[in-house]
């Protein structure tokens, strides 16, 4: 045998048994927490005030959100903003209440339109057709579109979520109310939550079938 051959010796299967057991009695690194748990994903939650929007005209949100920070001077109000807050909150108001006498219809011509209701039926904004041409487009009775005593109703409930979503609107309450205290700021907080339980369920107990103008996700009447 070669003297200069390099010889490996394997371990006996007892010194296997204690190089273990060795490993086994050494303290153990924890994992990092982070390791050792995935992090939840954060669910974006909603607020009560996002969800009473969708009860609301979209075309007087928008003008609300895009008016309301700047003639209440973010929540510093003279005098002067004071009455454009006012202003912007009564026509917002008004809006919602007047929208919820609008209508809209396909004519048998295929093309959409927009009216407002009335006692005696449905009165086209964007017609300026002969007598002919209406009664080829519409049906001659449009009374079932006339208004009636449930358009009342929604349109109190809108104008009343409106009042909820606005005036919990921080800037809104830095300008109306600038003294008020922790029960009248906790009021205004919790009014749209309110508000919006309410009008929630006179919606669902008595649902309308008109498809009024600025309200999403309302197919309109077909001919």
């Amino acid at each position: 045998m070669d003297p200069n051959a390099v010889r490996i010796q394997m371990p006996t299967s007892r010194q296997q048994e204690e190089t273990s057991s060795v490993h086994d009695d050494a303290p153990t690194k924890p994992l990092p927490t982070d390791a050792a748990a995935p992090i939840a994903q954060a669910r974006p939650a909603l607020s009560s005030a996002s969800d009473l929007l969708k009860l609301l005209p979209t075309g007087t949100v928008l003008a609300f959100q895009a008016l309301a920070p700047s003639f209440s001077n973010h929540g510093t109000c003279h005098v002067a903003n004071r009455y454009l807050v006012l202003s912007l909150i009564g026509a917002c108001a008004a809006s919602c209440v007047l929208l919820s006498f609008t209508d809209s219809l396909v004519g048998r011509d295929g093309k959409l339109y927009h009216g407002a209701a009335t006692f005696g039926g449905f009165y086209p904004f964007n017609f300026t057709g002969t007598r002919e041409e209406w009664e080829a487009t519409f049906n001659k009775d449009l009374s079932r579109l006339r208004i009636r005593a449930l358009d009342f109703v929604h349109a109190f409930f809108s104008a009343l979520v409106f009042l909820a979503v606005a005036l919990a609107d921080a800037s809104i309450q830095g300008c109306l109310f600038p003294d008020a205290g922790p029960d009248v700021r906790e009021l205004l907080v919790n009014l749209p939550l309110g508000a919006g339980f309410l009008s929630s369920m006179v919606f669902m107990i008595f649902p309308t079938t008109r498809k009024s103008i600025g309200y999403t996700d309302m197919a309109p009447h077909a001919q």
